[in-house]
């Protein structure tokens, strides 16, 4: 099963700062995981058809049809702030 160090490992990978309980408790909840994917595993899935679902999904969104677009003006109406027929917003740089 999954080792301390393997569970140690992969939080470094997340950048994740883990106490030696949220370690060991990480690992018996990996190990568990891991445990009921085995028992899965056994369960005979002969004649069974691959699914992606447990039940039918139907699309229930209308067509995407074209439609006009709003005018600019009504649009920019009540930009705080505009350039044309833009709006203008501050700059945001972060270092």
């Amino acid at each position: 099963m999954i080792s301390r160090d393997d569970v140690a490992h992969v939080a470094r990978l997340a950048r994740l700062a883990l106490t030696d309980a949220e370690l060991e408790r990480m690992r018996e909840q990996l190990n568990a995981i891991l445990a009921h994917i085995d028992a899965l595993r056994a369960v005979d899935t002969t004649g069974v058809e691959p699914t992606s679902h447990a039940v039918p999904q139907f699309n229930v969104m209308r067509d995407d049809e074209p439609r006009p677009c709003f005018p600019p003006e009504d649009m920019l109406a009540n930009a705080p702030d505009r350039a044309g027929d833009f709006f203008r917003v501050p700059r945001i740089i972060e270092e």
